[in-house]
């Protein structure tokens, strides 16, 4: 049986930040081993994180790479938003969105990106579980990509650099002058944050999500009680309306109440002297679409007394 010193459970402690216990008893299993040690660590805190694995985690942080004419949003989740304040996992965020650069937009395989930790991105979550003591996941990946000009990002409700609630990119396409075309980007990213647009324009919406409108629309003009040809003409106008407002390139810009985006871009296109092209743009809002389960703690105690 090996000896287990003090320094063999400080370097284990080093190397994996367990507890003192943890790690005296994790090489009391191992015989001394401190990668077997480790190993079994790992699997301790993949223990406890199985067992978090079916909590709502709907907060968390939404995050922002930029690189030059590349840029990735990642949003990962905790179960609180104590958890976002928390030193060790934005770490854990800023590095999984520095290799959502990498990966392209494929969740996959940013998941399986290796990190410093010499885990990968999906491993090394389920580590952090077991530390922190919180379900969490990386829900979701997205990117852009220009062959000259800029992709910008904004972060609203920042909670630390390059992270927060609400994540924004934009994609300009253009060979001016790339610190305007940054200021550009950073000023349509706000915009995008504030107003939610559905698509880039048109052709880009989902047919899905028009086919709805028009048929509410529809629904609701005939209440009316009009003609159907006055009828047609009335959703007519409101779908250009609809469009107008839920396309990113026809909306009004809100920093001037004026202009359409197409017009922003085109009037900067003007001042640098030469083309520049809205490509495309992306957006995040922390935990959108997660169902938060609603928690009844009366009935919470009262099941726990009557299975006592």
């Amino acid at each position: 049986m090996a000896q287990i010193t003090t320094a063999l459970i400080k370097e284990l402690r080093d190397k994996t930040s367990a507890g003192m216990m943890d790690c005296k008893k994790a090489l009391t299993e191992t015989n001394g081993d401190i990668e077997a040690a480790a190993d079994w660590l790992r699997q301790k805190g993949i223990a406890k994180a199985d067992k978090k694995a079916s909590r709502v985690a709907a907060e968390g942080l939404v995050a922002v790479s930029l690189g030059g004419t590349k840029g990735a949003l990642v949003e990962v989740n905790s179960e609180t938003d104590f958890v976002a304040r928390n030193e060790a996992f934005q770490a854990v965020v800023a590095e999984i969105a520095d290799l959502g650069i990498g990966a392209g937009g494929d969740i996959d395989t940013l998941k399986a990106a290796g990190t410093k930790s010499g885990e990968n991105v999906a491993d090394h979550l389920v580590a952090l579980v077991g530390k922190i003591g919180e379900n969490m996941s990386l829900r979701r990946t997205d990117y852009l990509e220009v062959s000259d000009g800029v992709v910008s990002g904004y972060i609203h409700n920042a909670e630390a650099d390059g992270m927060g609630k609400i994540g924004v990119m934009v994609a300009l396409e253009s060979t001016g002058d790339k610190a305007a075309l940054e200021t550009l980007g950073k000023k349509i990213a706000m915009h995008v944050a504030a107003t939610s647009p559905l698509a880039l324009t048109p052709a880009d919406l989902d047919e899905a999500v028009v086919t709805k409108e028009r048929d509410m629309l529809i629904a609701e003009a005939r209440e009316s009680g009009k003609p159907e040809a006055i009828i047609e003409k009335m959703v007519d106008g409101r779908m250009q309306k609809f469009f107008k407002e839920s396309v990113l390139t026809t909306q009004i810009f809100v920093m001037d109440g004026e202009r359409t985006i197409d017009q922003v871009v085109a009037d900067e296109a003007k001042t640098l002297g030469t083309d520049v092209k809205l490509t495309g743009f992306a957006r995040m809002a922390l935990g959108e679409g997660i169902e938060k389960k609603e928690e009844d703690f009366a009935a919470e105690v009262a099941a726990a007394v009557a299975g006592s």
